[in-house]
Parts: structure tokens; C-alpha cells; sequence
């Protein structure tokens, strides 16, 4: 017969004892006790609690809806577009800058999108008419500006405006050609007149004494002093409607009248 197991008893190395779990500093927290796991709030927002403020967080200077400028943040601030134009001979680009900016911000922008638009909006055959209406436009946003308050509150200083548009080299460039267009247009003016007067058809008057100074075919009467050795002709006077000149009498200064076509009679002093 099988000889059965020794009971488990005193003995030697004592009773048999279950091996305890882990111990040390890695052993798994208990349950019980001064050492035992924390249990998580209970609440909406979970075992953290409601989200707190960073000490460092940046609180805007604006309450809420109102926006700030948007190159800077200062406010107040208008919400206006600045728009540019460049053309270039065939092709053109329509420019904007939208908004809102505040006071100093909005100008800076208005005036170099508009010197950029005088020398870069001209070179093209539509861009000659849409450089000035966008100048035009820009005018509403300018106004816009200059209304507003200094800048405060932002998070970044404002753009320094610059000099004003009209004492920056692109403005200077443009008020070249047109200063130089005007001048040639009073000039054409002034050349027409002269010349007109000069060699337009004189009023003759019976009694004056004149020369031609051109052709028959075009004549160039100027009416002289009678005793000069420069006259040519005798003016005997206007012609009626239907009548002729005397033999050797020469036909000049057409009248263009009620009756018709009238002219002068000229008789040669020589």
C-alpha cells in the first residue's frame, strides 16, 4: 500500500503558511489604512475639479465682441478695407487689406498701399480708370481712421504712420507726368491762339491795303500801311451777293453770310 503524505503540522520549519503578496517600495497600495489610494471627487468636471486661470494668461483689454486691431490689438479700432491697384499692361491685380484697424495701424496702411498704387496702378489700358477710383475708396477708410481714438491696450506697439502721402517720393513721381500734361495742354492752348492769329483769315475793311504773304490758293492777307513799299493790293470792298469783281481785280477774304458766299475785291497799287 502507498504510503500516505505527512501531515502538514509542527515541525521543523513550522506550519505552512501562505507566501505574503509584494512588499517594498513598489508594492501595490492598500485599500485600508494610512497609506490606502485616494478616491476621485465625484463631480462634473472629473477627479481635477473646474479648470483654474493660468496666473500668466493674457486677458484682453476689450470686453467681449468688441475686436481689437488686428496688426496690433489695440483698440478702438475701425473695421474698414484699405484697397491697392497694379496694373501691368495686360494683366492687373486688385489688392486689399481688410480690417479692423486702429488709428495709427490704418493709417500706416492707407498711405503705402496708396503710394504703392500711384507709381504700380498706371500701366495698363483699364488701369488708367481704375487707379483713381481706387484712390477714391480709400478715402472712406482715411476718414475712418482719423476718427478714432489713440491706440491703447494691445499686445504689440502700433505701426508708426510714416510721412504723409503727399510728401513720399511715389506721390511726387506721379504729380511729375500730370504737372507735365497740364503745362503741354496750356501750351497747345497758347500755340493755337498765336498761330490763329497770325494766320487766320483777316476781316478787310474797303480802304486797307494789304500784301499776301502766302499762294492764291491759300491766302495769307496782312494788312499793311498804304504807303509802304510792302503793300500790294487795295481792299475796294465787300461784294454783294451775285456781283463780280473788275477786271484785274483780284477775288479774296470769303464772307460766308445769310446771302450766300461774299468776297472782297482786291485792286493792285502796282
Amino acid at each position: 500500500m502507498a504510503t500516505p503524505p505527512p501531515p502538514y503540522g509542527p515541525g521543523p520549519y513550522g506550519p505552512y503558511t501562505p507566501a505574503p503578496g509584494p512588499q517594498g517600495p513598489y508594492a501595490a497600495p492598500q485599500a485600508q489604512g494610512p497609506y490606502a489610494y485616494p478616491q476621485p471627487p465625484a463631480g462634473p468636471y472629473g477627479p481635477y475639479g473646474p479648470p483654474q486661470p493660468r496666473p500668466d494668461a493674457y486677458v484682453l483689454p476689450y470686453p467681449p465682441g468688441v475686436h481689437g486691431c488686428r496688426l496690433c490689438g489695440a483698440v478702438p479700432a475701425a473695421p474698414a478695407t484699405v484697397r491697392g491697384h497694379q496694373g501691368m499692361l495686360v494683366l492687373m491685380r486688385f489688392l486689399s487689406a481688410p480690417g479692423p484697424f486702429c488709428r495709427d495701424c490704418g493709417t500706416s496702411t492707407y498711405r503705402r498701399m496708396s503710394a504703392d498704387t500711384l507709381w504700380q496702378g498706371w500701366w495698363g489700358p483699364l488701369s488708367l480708370f481704375i487707379t483713381p477710383v481706387t484712390l477714391l475708396i480709400n478715402l472712406g477708410p482715411r476718414s475712418a481712421f482719423r476718427g478714432l481714438a489713440p491706440p491703447t491696450g494691445g499686445f504689440r506697439p502700433p505701426l508708426d504712420p510714416g510721412r504723409p502721402l503727399w510728401r513720399r517720393p511715389a506721390a511726387l513721381l506721379f504729380l511729375v507726368p500730370v504737372l507735365l500734361l497740364f503745362l503741354s495742354v496750356a501750351a497747345l492752348l497758347v500755340i493755337g491762339l498765336v498761330v490763329g492769329e497770325e494766320h487766320g483769315a483777316t476781316t478787310l475793311t474797303a480802304g486797307q491795303c494789304v500784301r499776301n504773304a502766302g499762294d492764291w490758293h491759300d491766302q495769307d492777307l496782312r494788312v499793311v500801311p498804304c504807303g509802304s513799299a510792302s503793300a500790294e493790293f487795295r481792299v475796294r470792298g465787300l461784294l454783294e451777293p451775285g456781283a463780280t469783281c473788275a477786271d484785274g481785280d483780284f477775288y479774296a477774304d470769303l464772307k460766308y453770310g445769310p446771302g450766300g458766299v461774299r468776297t472782297n475785291c482786291l485792286a493792285p497799287l502796282r
